[in-house]
C-alpha cells in the first residue's frame, strides 16, 4: 500500500479529498488520473485510489501511478469484495477519518469527465450547497450525443421521475455516480445502514433529503466508451424503486426509509392529525400556563403561543430555534421526573407522543396531574399498538422497530385503547374526552409530490378517517385524551 501524510493546509482553505473508486479498472485508471485539471491538482489535499478487491491488476497500476506522480496519493485494495456502495463507505469514512472538509466520488474507469472536477466543489467551498451531483440530463440532448444507450436513457428518465414524484424532489437525475459531498453532511448520515449495492447512491440522496440537506446540480458531459458495466438493470431499478418507497412509507410511520426521520418530531398541524386535535382542545380552553413535556423543537408549543397561552416547554435535547419559539425551556431527562425548577402549577399539560417514550409512564402521568391548577387538564397523545399495521407484523412474526409510528424505535412501552386507560384510572385520572386519529397520509401534502399522488393520497385518507370511525381500535393510529384528576 502507497500512504504518504495528508497535505496539511496553510490557509484556512477547505481540505478536499477524491475518492476514487475502482474495480477492474486497469485499462482505464491512469489516464483518468491524469485527466484531473493541474489548477485541481494544487487544490486537492488527498487522492484516495480503492480497489475493490479486483481480478485485474488495477492495484499495481494505481501503485505505479502513485509513485510516478506528484499527487498526493494513497492506493488500497480491499482484501474482499464490498460492493459498490460499501466501497464509498470506506471511503467516506477514511474522509471523515482525516478530518477532510469535502470529498469528490470519482469512478476509475472514466466514465466521468475528470476535467469537471472542480464545477462538482465550487458550490461546497462558496458554502451554497451540502452535495453536488453532476447531471448528464441538465443539457438537452447531451446524454444521447454522449453515447448513453436508448434503454438507459428512457429508464434513468422514468426511474428520475418516479422518485422525484415519490420524494417530492426536482432532481434532473437520480443516476449519476459523480459526485461531491460536504464530509461533515456525510458524517451526519448512519451509512453503515445503507446498502452495499449499487442503490446506495439513492439511500444517500434520501438521507441528505431526510436532514433538510441542500443538493445542487451541475451539468457534466456524458461518455460512454468500452467500460464493463457490472449493474443490472433489472435488479438496480427494482431496488431504487423499493428504496423511494420504503422511505415515503417511514414518512408517513411505516418501516425504517434510511434516516427518514430527523431529531426533532414533525409538526403535524392538518386538522386530522394528533397536533391538530392538540390544538383544538386547547384553543377551546381559556389562555393561561402551558407545559409542553417533550416539545421537541418548540414547533408545537410556538403554535400554542399564538393562540395566547404561555408555554414552558421540557425536553431531553435543546435543538436549535426552541427557546426563541417558546416562553421558557427545560432541559430534562422525563424518565427521571419533572425538573426541579418547573413552576409548581399549570392550567394545560401537553404530553403529545411521550408516555411511549419514558421506562414509568404511571409515574410521570402522576406528575403531570400533580401540576395542574383545580380546574387542569392533561392532553396527551399515544401511539396505538392495536392499530393494524403493528398487529400485521406481529402475526407475520416480524415484529421489528421502525424510524417512527406506533414503532418508532425510541418506544419503550406500547399502549392499546384499554391498556392505556387502566394506567390513566390507576393514575387517579378521569377521562373527560377521547379522540381516536388515523394514519398521517396528510404529510403527503407537505411535500412537493405530483397532484395526482396527491389526489391519491387524499382518497386514502378519507377512507382511513372512515375506517377509523367504524373500528378505532384496528385501524387508529394515535389516542387522544383530555384527563382531569379524579
Amino acid at each position: 500500500m502507497s500512504a504518504p501524510a495528508l497535505r496539511q493546509p496553510t490557509d484556512p482553505a477547505p481540505r478536499i479529498g477524491v475518492l476514487v473508486v475502482a474495480y477492474n479498472a486497469s485499462s482505464t485508471l491512469a489516464s483518468t488520473l491524469e485527466r484531473l485539471p493541474e489548477a485541481f491538482r494544487r487544490r486537492v489535499d488527498h487522492v484516495l485510489v480503492s480497489d475493490d478487491c479486483s481480478q485485474d491488476d488495477t492495484y499495481e497500476v494505481g501503485v505505479r501511478f502513485a509513485n510516478g506522480s506528484t499527487l498526493p496519493m494513497t492506493v488500497i485494495r480491499h482484501e474482499k469484495n464490498l460492493g459498490y456502495g460499501g466501497n464509498q463507505k470506506a471511503g467516506y469514512e477514511w474522509a471523515i477519518s482525516h478530518g477532510l472538509d469535502i470529498v469528490v466520488l470519482l469512478h476509475g474507469d472514466g466514465q466521468y469527465a475528470p476535467e469537471c472536477i472542480e464545477d462538482l466543489v465550487t458550490p461546497l467551498v462558496a458554502g451554497e450547497a451540502d452535495a453536488v451531483f453532476g447531471s448528464r440530463m441538465m443539457v438537452k440532448g447531451g446524454a444521447r450525443a454522449g453515447g448513453m444507450p436508448a434503454y438507459k436513457f428512457v429508464g434513468n428518465r422514468i426511474l428520475t421521475t418516479f422518485q422525484n414524484k415519490m420524494v417530492g424532489l426536482d432532481l434532473s437525475e437520480w443516476h449519476s455516480g459523480y459526485r461531491a459531498y460536504r464530509v461533515d453532511a456525510l458524517a451526519a448520515l448512519d451509512l453503515e445502514l445503507y446498502t452495499d449495492d449499487f442503490d446506495f447512491d439513492t439511500e444517500i440522496i434520501l438521507g441528505l433529503h431526510a436532514q433538510h440537506r441542500r443538493i445542487v446540480e451541475v451539468p457534466i458531459p456524458t461518455y460512454y466508451g468500452d467500460e464493463i458495466c457490472y449493474v443490472n438493470g433489472l435488479a438496480y431499478a427494482r431496488n431504487v424503486a423499493k428504496d423511494v418507497l420504503r422511505y415515503r412509507a417511514s414518512q408517513m410511520g411505516f418501516g425504517d426509509g434510511p434516516d427518514a426521520s430527523s431529531t426533532a418530531y414533525d409538526l403535524k398541524p392538518s386538522p386530522h392529525s394528533s397536533h391538530g386535535v392538540l390544538l383544538h382542545w386547547l384553543d377551546s380552553r381559556d389562555t393561561g400556563k402551558v407545559l409542553d413535556v417533550g416539545c421537541s423543537d418548540g414547533g408545537f408549543g410556538s403554535l400554542a403561543r399564538e393562540l395566547g397561552h404561555h408555554v414552558t416547554g421540557v425536553d431531553l435535547l435543546e435543538h436549535p430555534g426552541v427557546t426563541e419559539r417558546l416562553d421558557a425551556f427545560h432541559v430534562a431527562d422525563l424518565n427521571a421526573g419533572l425538573p426541579d425548577d418547573l413552576p409548581s402549577q399549570f392550567d394545560t399539560v401537553v404530553a403529545g407522543d411521550v408516555l411511549e417514550h419514558v421506562i414509568d409512564p404511571l409515574a410521570l402521568l402522576q406528575q403531570l396531574g400533580d401540576r395542574l391548577t383545580p380546574r387542569g387538564e392533561v392532553l396527551v397523545s399515544v401511539p396505538n399498538f392495536g392499530h393494524w399495521y403493528p398487529r400485521a407484523r406481529v402475526a407475520a412474526g416480524r415484529f421489528d422497530y421502525d424510524q417512527r409510528g406506533p414503532l418508532d424505535h425510541g418506544h419503550v412501552r406500547f399502549f392499546t385503547r384499554r391498556s392505556f386507560e387502566k394506567l390513566v384510572e390507576r393514575a387517579g385520572m378521569r377521562i373527560v374526552e377521547r379522540v381516536t386519529v388515523g394514519s398521517p397520509v396528510d404529510v403527503l401534502e407537505r411535500a412537493d409530490v405530483s397532484e395526482s399522488l396527491l389526489r391519491v393520497a387524499r382518497g386514502v385518507a378519507v377512507a382511513d378517517r372512515a375506517a377509523t370511525r367504524a373500528w378505532p381500535t384496528l385501524f387508529g393510529y394515535q389516542l387522544l385524551y383530555r384527563l382531569e384528576r379524579a
